[in-house]
């Protein structure tokens, strides 16, 4: 799976973080480890230091926040996702048709009105 930052991705000048290129397992784990890491234990996830991504030129933290916020960019390419618990879970139901079978689908993870979108691709594609 790749973790990779997508600069202006249309006309509005909006970005995107995208994990792409996985399958039904690798998206299965991604589901299991945002439920307990984020949803159940209510800490922090790196997304890009798990066993299975491939950070290709950035950083993703899933944080808990109480409010939806989003993405941001902090440091140079080290961005954090601050949404609520409640977010999360949706998150975590929007990833389950990907677990079910081989996909070349995608989806958006959250809708907050952010210029920088988690973009979840199964085939890499928008």
């Amino acid at each position: 799976m790749k973790l990779e930052f997508l600069y202006k991705i249309n006309e509005f000048d909006e970005h995107a973080v995208r994990l792409s290129d996985f399958d039904s397992r690798q998206a299965k784990a991604f589901k299991d480890i945002l439920y307990d890491v984020v949803i159940r234990k209510k800490t922090a996830l790196e997304v890009h230091d798990l066993e299975f991504i491939e950070p290709i030129n950035c950083s993703l933290t899933l944080r808990l926040s109480l409010e939806d916020i989003g993405i941001e960019e902090v440091v140079g390419k080290h961005f954090y996702c601050d949404l609520t618990l409640e977010s999360y879970k949706k998150m975590h139901t929007l990833l389950e048709p990907f677990c079910k079978k081989e996909s070349k689908g995608y989806q958006w993870l959250y809708d907050v009105d952010t210029p920088i979108d988690l973009l979840f691709s199964a085939g890499g594609g928008m």
